[in-house]
C-alpha cells in the first residue's frame, strides 16, 4: 500500500488556494488549509468595501478543491524540528511537507496618531470597519486617503463616486509604478471625479489626530475619516518560527521556492522571497507562485528536482470608480511603459479580472495541474547573475 503524504497549507488567499487544489492531483496526497477565516476573501475588491459591498466574500465552496481539508484557525507557529504547526486556538498539524502562503497586510503606519485614527483597508476586517466608520460619518465630512499606490487611488475614486470629498495625499507622487504618461491620464480621471491630489516632498503625513492629517510642509488638512493605504507588510509567523527570512519578513527561498533553512518548506504569494528578489506583491503573482509551490512539492514526493520559477508580469488594473478603469501595460519583467488601456475596454478588463482570478481557482480546484501562466520573465536570470556576481564583491570588501 502507498504511503500517504500530508500537505499543510497556511493561508487560504490566491496563491495558497491554487497551491492547495494543485496538489490533490495526486491520490496519495492529504492536503489541509490553515486559514483564520471561514471564507476566502476576494481581495483585489477590498476597496467596493468602502461603498459598502459585500462582493469581496466568497464561500470556498465555490474555489476549493473538495479533497482539501479546511482547519479555521491561525497558525502561532511553525515547528520545523518537528515537521507541525502549532494552532493559536491549540493543537498541532503535523506536515510531510508545508507551504508557507501567508499573505500580507497593512503596513505598520509609523506615523503619530495614525494606528489610532486612521483605517487601513488591507484586510477584510479593516475594511468592515471602515465601512461602518463611513456610514456612520456625515455625508459632508471630509476623507483623507494616505498612499496613493493603486488601493489608494482605487478607494478614493470609489469614495468620490459614492459623493464624498476626497483628497488623496501621495507623499512624493501619484501611482509610483505607473508611467509618466499614464500617471497624468489617471490623473484626469481623479479630478474629474472631484479627488483633489497632493504630491511633493509637503505631501508627506507626520502625525494624523482625530480630525486631521498634518502634512510634512506644515499644512493641516481636515479629516473627518483617515484611510490609510501607505505600503504593506507581511505576518510575522517566519521570524517567529526562527525561519530565514528577507528585511521585511518574507520567507527567504532559493528559485524553486524552497526554504533556504528546510527542503520541506515551500513558500508562495505575497509572503516569498524568492533568492531575496521578491516579486510585486500582487494577485497577478500570486497565482501562479502557489501553482508552482504546489509543483515544487509533487516533485519532491516523486523523487524529481524541482524546477525554477519563471514568472513574468503583464501590467496593472486600475479602477476609477464602478464607471471607469486604466490597465497600465508592462514589460514581462514588470517594468511599465507608456502604453496603457483605458475607456470601456479596460472597465470590461478589469470586470473580467474580478471573475478571471475566481475562474483560475475554481478551474484548478475541478482540473487539478491545469492552471498555466503565458507570461515569463526572460531578465531575471540577468537579475540573478548580477546578484551573485555582486555578493563576493561585497564580501571582498567588508574583509
Amino acid at each position: 500500500m502507498a504511503q500517504n503524504t500530508e500537505v499543510v497549507v497556511i493561508g487560504g488567499g490566491y496563491a495558497g488556494v491554487m497551491a492547495a487544489n494543485r496538489l490533490t492531483q495526486r491520490e496519495d496526497v492529504t492536503v489541509t488549509l490553515i486559514n483564520p477565516r471561514p471564507v476566502f476573501v476576494h481581495r483585489i475588491r477590498l476597496h467596493q468595501a468602502v461603498g459598502g459591498s459585500q462582493d469581496m466574500i466568497v464561500d470556498y465552496r465555490e474555489v476549493l478543491a473538495k479533497g482539501v481539508r479546511l482547519v479555521v484557525d491561525t497558525a502561532a507557529r511553525i515547528d520545523a524540528a518537528e515537521h507541525s504547526v502549532v494552532l493559536a486556538a491549540g493543537g498541532t498539524v503535523g506536515y510531510d511537507h508545508l507551504i508557507y502562503a501567508v499573505g500580507s497586510g497593512s503596513a505598520d503606519p509609523g506615523v503619530p496618531g495614525a494606528a489610532e485614527f486612521a483605517y487601513p483597508i488591507a484586510s477584510l476586517e479593516e475594511a468592515q470597519r471602515l465601512w461602518s466608520v463611513l456610514d456612520a460619518a456625515p455625508a459632508t465630512a471630509a476623507v483623507t486617503v494616505v498612499g496613493a499606490g493603486a488601493l489608494g487611488i482605487e478607494a478614493a475614486a470609489e469614495l468620490a463616486e459614492a459623493g464624498r470629498t476626497v483628497t488623496l495625499v501621495c507623499g512624493e507622487v501619484l501611482g509610483p509604478y505607473l508611467h509618466p504618461r499614464v500617471r497624468r491620464s489617471i490623473a484626469k480621471r481623479l479630478a474629474k471625479l472631484g479627488v483633489t491630489v497632493l504630491e511633493g516632498p509637503d505631501a508627506r503625513v507626520t502625525a494624523v489626530t482625530r480630525d486631521a492629517v498634518r502634512l510634512g510642509g506644515g499644512r493641516e488638512l481636515p479629516s473627518g475619516v483617515t484611510v490609510w493605504t501607505a505600503g504593506f507588510s507581511v505576518p510575522d509567523l517566519a521570524v517567529r518560527s526562527g525561519l530565514s527570512t528577507d528585511a521585511l519578513g518574507r520567507l527567504l527561498t532559493d528559485e524553486t521556492l524552497t526554504s533556504v533553512d528546510d527542503v520541506r518548506i515551500v513558500a508562495a504569494g505575497d509572503s516569498a522571497a524568492p533568492s531575496d528578489l521578491p516579486l510585486r506583491m500582487s494577485c497577478q503573482a500570486a497565482g501562479p507562485l502557489g501553482a508552482h509551490a504546489a509543483d515544487t512539492v509533487l516533485s519532491r514526493i516523486a523523487g524529481e528536482q524541482p524546477a525554477s520559477i519563471d514568472v513574468g508580469f503583464f501590467g496593472l488594473c486600475v479602477s476609477l470608480g464602478r464607471r471607469a478603469a486604466t490597465v497600465q501595460l508592462a514589460s514581462k519583467d514588470d517594468t511599465a511603459n507608456r502604453f496603457s488601456i483605458r475607456g470601456r475596454l479596460a472597465v470590461k478588463i478589469k470586470e473580467s479580472s474580478y471573475k478571471g482570478l475566481l475562474k483560475h481557482l475554481a478551474d484548478e480546484a475541478r482540473k487539478p495541474g491545469s492552471h498555466t501562466w503565458p507570461f515569463k520573465d526572460d531578465k531575471r536570470r540577468q537579475l540573478l547573475e548580477a546578484k551573485r556576481a555582486e555578493a563576493p564583491a561585497t564580501a571582498e570588501r567588508a574583509a
